[in-house]
């Protein structure tokens, strides 16, 4: 049975085509649908009132299809929501496919078969919506139980994620675990090269809500057993094992830089483009023993570099000299 009141935008400059769109919906059960002519007219909806899913046409004049999911989804990490994205479309082909679904559409709708395809495709959306609030609901209340251990002095108040100590034990940890079993440890550091300015600007209030923000983006593209860490106003660190020093490369980072520089944080100042560095130090047991304290000066001694080039600055930890 489907969710009577589950939230439906409707996006097509085609008042046609979003009449019968409205109709098919309707007749299957669906109460809480709205509609807008235009991507800008979707997002000043969204701000008002989230949607649990967004029909959208991918060709529309001014914004397409893909950059207002983009935009949504900025929407959706300052809101703790999820909104499920379908984007109507007369295009073909894998290569067309993996360029949206890399920009965050969830699924499609073919014109030329929507009369067949339209209602099943929500009614699957339908059934993950749910699902997918939950977890988020889920992750809310993990998030405040986490903040609430503050006195175990492990986790950051304002981001939910580790603070330093935290990242010295999950260092330590990280390194016995390659001295025991094998594989090899990237660390991260992940520095905001205009914090100061941003936040003498904005003040405050608004340099918080950028810090989280931050956060959750790097909660997004990191994954789920890499560790996170907030080290201090202007730095993040990330812990991630992997099974071989190659693998501990620029190449495999490209995406989490490209996720702090290219896409913009939406604020209460507006949308806000952060520069961020990166340098990239990877180690395997042949640098052991290695106290974690000299990891982390010889990932700050490269951040600068990685400031200079716009790219992620790496080396690899030397192997101690013999004595």
């Amino acid at each position: 049975m489907p969710n009577p009141h589950l939230s439906i935008l409707v996006v097509d400059d085609a008042k046609f085509s979003s009449a019968m769109i409205g109709r098919a919906l309707t007749q299957a059960g669906y109460l809480d649908v709205r509609f807008a002519t235009s991507a800008a007219e979707a997002l000043r909806q969204l701000e008002l009132r989230p949607a649990s899913v967004l029909l959208a046409d991918w060709l529309m004049p001014e914004m397409d299809g893909l950059d207002l999911t983009s935009r949504v989804r900025q929407l959706d990490e300052t809101a703790d929501h999820y909104t499920y994205v379908i984007l109507l479309t007369g295009k073909e082909g894998d290569n067309v496919l993996v360029e949206a679904f890399d920009r965050g559409v969830d699924d499609f709708i073919s014109k030329a078969s929507m009369n067949e395809q339209l209602v099943p495709r929500v009614y699957a959306a339908d059934r993950l919506c749910n699902t997918l609030q939950r977890l988020l609901q889920e992750n809310r209340m993990l998030t405040l139980n986490i903040a609430s251990l503050e006195q175990r002095n492990l986790v950051d108040p304002l981001t939910g994620l580790g603070n330093p100590r935290y990242l010295q034990q999950k260092l330590s940890d990280s390194l016995r675990q390659i001295e025991s079993r094998g594989g090899a440890v990237c660390y991260l550091l992940i520095g905001l090269q205009d914090a100061g300015t941003l936040r003498s600007q904005y003040g405050n209030t608004f340099y918080n809500e950028l810090l989280h923000g931050v956060a959750r983006r790097l909660q997004q593209l990191v994954r789920p057993l890499d560790v996170l860490a907030r080290i201090d106003d202007n730095h993040f660190a990330l812990i991630t094992l992997i099974d071989d020093l190659q693998e501990c490369s620029p190449s495999s980072f490209k995406r989490l830089h490209e996720g702090l520089n290219l896409k913009a944080f939406k604020t209460s100042e507006g949308f806000i483009t952060l520069k961020a560095g990166i340098s990239l130090v990877g180690l395997d047991a042949k640098s052991l023993p290695l106290d974690p304290n000299h990891l982390i000066s010889h990932a700050a001694r490269l951040l600068p570099d990685s400031y200079a080039s716009g790219r992620v600055n790496a080396a690899r930890m030397p192997q101690p000299q013999p004595q």
